[in-house]
Formats: C-alpha cells, sequence, structure tokens
C-alpha cells in the first residue's frame, strides 16, 4: 500500500443478474455522533501530516492503521487498535506527533464513552 489511498464510504460492484434490492450492510454500524466523525476526519488529516516525517516501519503501521480508521463501519476493536497504533506512534516521536496523539487519545475516550 502506497499510502496514497484511501477509500471512504460504500463501494458496490455489480456483474449482470436481476432483482438486485440494494446493498448488504455487515459489520458495525457507521459512527452515528457527528462530533465523532469530525474528530476522526482531522485526526486523518493530521496522521496523513506527521507519516511524512516517520521512519518506515512506523510509516507502514500507520498505513495500516488509516483505512480503518476512515471505514464508515469499522469494527469497534479494530478501530481501538487503529487509534493505540496511531497514539503510541504519535507520542513516540515527540513534540511533532503530540497533537496527533492527543487527539487519538481524545477519539479514544469518546469511543469507550469517558
Amino acid at each position: 500500500m502506497s499510502g496514497n489511498n484511501y477509500h471512504y464510504g460504500d463501494s458496490v460492484t455489480m456483474h449482470g443478474g436481476s432483482g438486485n434490492t440494494g446493498i448488504v450492510k455487515n459489520g458495525a454500524s457507521g459512527d452515528t455522533d457527528p462530533a465523532l466523525r469530525l474528530a476522526i476526519a482531522e485526526l486523518i488529516r493530521d496522521v496523513r501530516e506527521l507519516r511524512d516525517q516517520l521512519p518506515q516501519p512506523s510509516a507502514q503501521l500507520i498505513d495500516e492503521s488509516l483505512p480503518v480508521l476512515a471505514a464508515d463501519a469499522a469494527p469497534a476493536q479494530e478501530r481501538h487498535r487503529a487509534l493505540l497504533a496511531v497514539a503510541a506512534i504519535a507520542a513516540a516521536v515527540g513534540a511533532v506527533g503530540q497533537p496527533v496523539a492527543e487527539a487519538a487519545n481524545r477519539i479514544l475516550q469518546m469511543v469507550s464513552g469517558q
């Protein structure tokens, strides 16, 4: 993965057939809290900026975490892991990563109801 391509929202591919009635949504229900959606969008923007300043192994972990964070219906456990990974990487790089670490931690608090 290059880290430059992300997909937001549903992706539908149909190959012929008849009687197609819609999209089956599997997994968690999407984020309905507008504040959470905004916080995640801002985090993603900031993480992308930070990514360019990271060593390759950390950048690769960011590349693996971003699609999970961006997914409308990411399973809660996967999103939690991705947020923890982002927060840890951001904290490890010091002052330049502090805003990202704080944002990830705020989102973790939001999703855990604290």
